[in-house]
C-alpha cells in the first residue's frame, strides 16, 4: 500500500472516530436530560416533603405526652414522618451548624425539645400546613408551631412552571441534538464526496453507493448510543449513591426504555442524515464537488 493511501485510510478512520464520539457525546447528553425528566416528579415531592412543621414542646411537657403527639400525629394518613428531637440533640445540631460550643458561653441549654413533622407531597400546601399547624397548636404540650409559609407558597405556585421550564429545555436540547449529529454526519460524508462521484463514474448504481455510508451509520449509531449508556450508567451508579432519596433510578423497566431511546434515537438521526447527504452528492454536478 502506497504513503498516500495510508495516509487516507488514517483520515477516514480519524473521521470515523471522531464522528462516533460526536455523536456518543450528544447522546449522552439527551440520556441526561432523560434522567432528568423521569426524575422531575420526584426532585418535587423531595422539596416539599423536606419543607416540614417545626414544633416547639413546652419545656414542662412529660416524654409520655410527647410520644403521645407523636403518635397522634404519625397515624395521620397526610403526615409521612415524626421525628422527635430531645433538648440535648438540639444542643448539638445547633453546636454543629455554629461551629462552637454556645452552652459554656450560656451556661445552659435554651433550646426545647421539638418534633419536626413532614407531610406527604400533595399535602405540603399553604392551606394544608395552616391547617395542620392549627390542629398541632390544640396539644396543651405545643408552644409554638413553625413552617417556612413563604418558600411553601412559592414552591406550591411554581411547580408546573418548572415542569414547563424543563419540558421546554428539553426539547431545545433535542433539537440541539439533531442538528449537532446531522451536521456532524454532513462533514463526514462531504469529506467522502469525491469518493460518491468516482463509484458512479465506474457504474455503480445509487443504492449500492449509498448502501456502505448507511451501514457504517447504523454502526456508529449502534457504538455511539451503547458509548453513551456506558457512561450514562456510571452517572446513575454514582447518583443513586450521591443522591439516595432525593433521585430513583430503581424502576428498571423505564431505565431500559431510556437506555433502547438513546439506540434509537442515534441510530434514526444518523440513518437520515447519511441518507439525506448521501442523495445530495448523488445528484450534484462534478464542478459543485469543489465548492
Amino acid at each position: 500500500m502506497s504513503k498516500k493511501s495510508q495516509a487516507t485510510a488514517r483520515k477516514l478512520r480519524s473521521s470515523y472516530v471522531t464522528t462516533t464520539i460526536s455523536i456518543s457525546l450528544v447522546l449522552l447528553l439527551l440520556g441526561i436530560i432523560g434522567l432528568l425528566l423521569l426524575n422531575t416528579g420526584r426532585l418535587t415531592s423531595y422539596v416539599k416533603e423536606n419543607l416540614g412543621l417545626t414544633v416547639l414542646l413546652n419545656d414542662d411537657a412529660r416524654e409520655a405526652e410527647i410520644r403521645k403527639i407523636e403518635k397522634s400525629l404519625s397515624v395521620s394518613s397526610i403526615v409521612k414522618s415524626v421525628e422527635y428531637i430531645d433538648k440535648e440533640q438540639a444542643a448539638e445540631i445547633l453546636q454543629q451548624d455554629l461551629g462552637e460550643d454556645f452552652i459554656s458561653f450560656l451556661g445552659y441549654n435554651p433550646l426545647p425539645s421539638s418534633l419536626e413533622v413532614k407531610m406527604y407531597a400533595e399535602y405540603a400546601t399553604p392551606e394544608s400546613m395552616e391547617q395542620m399547624k392549627k390542629l398541632i397548636l390544640d396539644f396543651p404540650e405545643v408552644k409554638e408551631v413553625h413552617y417556612q409559609k413563604d418558600m411553601v407558597s412559592l414552591i406550591h405556585e411554581n411547580v408546573s412552571k418548572i415542569s414547563a421550564v424543563l419540558l421546554a429545555f428539553a426539547a431545545l436540547m433535542m433539537i440541539m441534538a439533531i442538528s449537532l449529529i446531522n451536521n456532524t454526519v454532513r462533514l463526514m460524508v462531504y469529506s467522502k464526496r469525491f469518493l460518491i462521484h468516482t463509484m458512479q463514474l465506474v457504474g455503480a448504481t445509487n443504492s449500492f453507493v449509498r448502501r456502505p455510508f448507511i451501514s457504517t451509520s447504523i454502526i456508529q449509531g449502534l457504538t455511539g448510543g451503547l458509548i453513551a449508556n456506558l457512561l450514562l450508567s456510571a452517572i446513575i451508579y454514582i447518583s443513586a449513591r450521591e443522591l439516595d432519596g432525593v433521585i430513583s433510578f430503581s424502576n428498571i423497566y423505564v431505565i431500559t426504555l431510556l437506555f433502547a431511546g438513546v439506540f434509537a434515537v442515534g441510530i434514526i438521526i444518523t440513518l437520515l442524515s447519511t441518507t439525506v447527504s448521501v442523495n445530495r452528492y448523488l445528484n450534484v454536478r462534478t464542478a459543485d464537488l469543489y465548492v
